[in-house]
């Protein structure tokens, strides 16, 4: 059976946001086309990685002489969305596999994601052995001028960095109620 694709072609909101407090927060890509909405979860490091992926993206495509006029620099100020995210915020699935291209032919960028899917985890011990990755049962795609997706690589930065302080010492996170340093030798710093 061919997978369910949400597609969004293109999307009038694509953005990535949280609900909860800092510390316990749960990350969700969302797209939307007119009443149409899918909300996917995913991880602050997926979120993290999918950003800067795409910002190296469009970094690359600005060196190329046949995409340079095409590509901002940065974000274009009339694309900034500082929004929360739309309610209701129903999990479509929890995402897998991302995949991020360029689409030359209508000057695009191609973001698609997959669910987690227990059964495409490799171990250790199978990487020799042949292994054929499970067909999904559906697809996330999103399709997004370059100008769009300056904007949300912003925004997902702001998104991710808007969690707890990290420790100067260890980079962990510090927590309300405090953050035992293994730098400091375990004992706590004084607010």
């Amino acid at each position: 059976m061919p997978p369910v694709v949400h597609s969004f072609d293109p999307p009038d909101r694509f953005v990535v946001g949280t609900i909860g407090e800092p510390g316990a927060r749960t990350f969700f890509l969302q797209a939307r086309q007119g009443a149409r909405m899918v909300s996917v979860s995913l991880e602050k490091q997926q979120v993290a990685v999918l950003a800067e992926r795409m910002d190296n993206l469009l970094d690359e495509l600005m060196v190329d002489e046949a995409t340079r006029a095409l590509i901002p620099a940065v974000a274009p100020l009339d694309l900034e969305d500082s929004r929360p995210l739309d309610q209701p915020i129903e999990e479509e699935f929890r995402a897998g596999t991302m995949t991020l291209s360029w689409e030359s032919s209508d000057e695009r960028v191609v973001v698609e994601v997959f669910p987690f899917n227990e059964a495409a985890i490799i171990t250790p011990d199978q990487v020799e052995e042949e292994f054929t990755e499970p067909e999904p049962e559906e697809v996330f795609l999103v399709r997004i001028t370059a100008a769009h997706a300056r904007a949300f690589v912003q925004r997902a930065g702001a998104v991710v960095e808007a969690g707890r302080p990290s420790c100067p010492f260890c980079g962990g996170p510090i927590d309300p109620d405090g953050h035992l340093c293994v730098r400091a030798n375990g004992f706590r710093r004084r607010q």
